[in-house]
């Protein structure tokens, strides 16, 4: 069986190492007292200027210094303020909450490990065949709760040039030279999105255009393959490809950065139960510890 335990000499070398420290770090009667300057008080707490030091970033202004000292202050005195009205209204456990400390302490010195451990051993690189099969296994947890589409839309201001000849470029493509598209959209666009597969929300390239106001945007999109509209100062111009609507399955490109997302945070979490794993079989082969019955 594992065993933690004292045995009776380390509890002795123990009780003398303590002792001995508690002689190495007593003041001699030549040591001089340090006064601690005090900067605020709270019924009887105070508080120390070596409290505060670092609280100020290095090479903060004087106006910053003061609003983030000021800052730290107020929420110093709410804070004892608070604990002082609790421990006038309720009678704590104190051996509970000296517990609880000690266990939010020893999960942070965990959490910081496994963080540790994770960066050092995590390979974040994704294959191709990793995520299709992700994709294929659980694609019904990819609905769309949003219209996207593939196309081509551009912002045109209506004093451009050669509009009619731009008109039917991209009203023709992929028929179009898109070379051309971009060209004409690179001198004379105020925006333009032409990454022809490329999944975007339907929204967010109709916003700001007067499309915007359309009631039915699904039917919309069914019976469109071009939209040309226009206000009192630009033509937008937009060429369908494709289309999803929202409550359809997502396609895999659209999510693709979202998969490889969820599969690198997997392997973050195979990797911190294989470190449980490996620290429990190395105490059970050193016999580091003991459960006593």
């Amino acid at each position: 069986m594992n065993k933690l335990f004292i045995t009776l000499p380390a509890l002795v070398l123990l009780t003398a190492s303590c002792e001995q420290l508690r002689n190495l770090y007593k003041p001699s009667s030549d040591t001089k007292k340090i006064e601690r300057v005090k900067v605020a008080r709270v019924g009887n707490t105070y508080l120390y200027e070596d409290d505060i030091v670092g609280i100020v970033p290095v090479g903060s202004s004087s106006k910053d210094s003061s609003l983030i000292m000021k800052k730290f202050m107020e929420q110093w005195i709410k804070k004892q303020l608070t604990i002082n009205r609790a421990t006038q209204e309720l009678e704590f456990d104190e051996a509970n909450i000296e517990r609880k400390v000690l266990d939010y302490r020893y999960a942070l010195m965990v959490h910081e490990y496994e963080k540790y451990y994770v960066n050092q051993h995590l390979n974040k690189n994704i294959s191709d065949e990793e995520i299709t099969k992700y994709y294929n296994e659980k694609f019904e947890n990819f609905v769309l709760r949003q219209n996207i589409v593939k196309c081509l839309f551009t912002v045109v201001p209506k004093e451009a040039p050669q509009i009619d000849n731009f008109r039917k470029l991209i009203k023709s493509y992929p028929n179009g030279e898109l070379e051309e598209i971009q060209s004409y959209c690179y001198r004379f666009a105020t925006k333009s999105s032409l990454e022809s597969n490329l999944w975007i929300e339907f929204d967010e390239v109709i916003n700001n255009t007067p499309i915007t106001e359309i009631e039915d945007k699904v039917q919309y999109l069914k019976s469109n393959s071009y939209i040309e509209t226009k206000d009192d100062e630009n033509f937008y111009f937009i060429r369908l490809l494709d289309y999803k609507i929202s409550n359809q399955i997502s396609p895999l490109e659209y999510i693709r950065d979202d998969i490889e997302s969820i599969l690198i945070n997997k392997k973050k979490v195979e990797l911190r139960k294989q470190l449980e794993q490996d620290i429990l079989a190395s105490a059970k082969q050193n016999n580091d510890f003991e459960v006593f019955k």
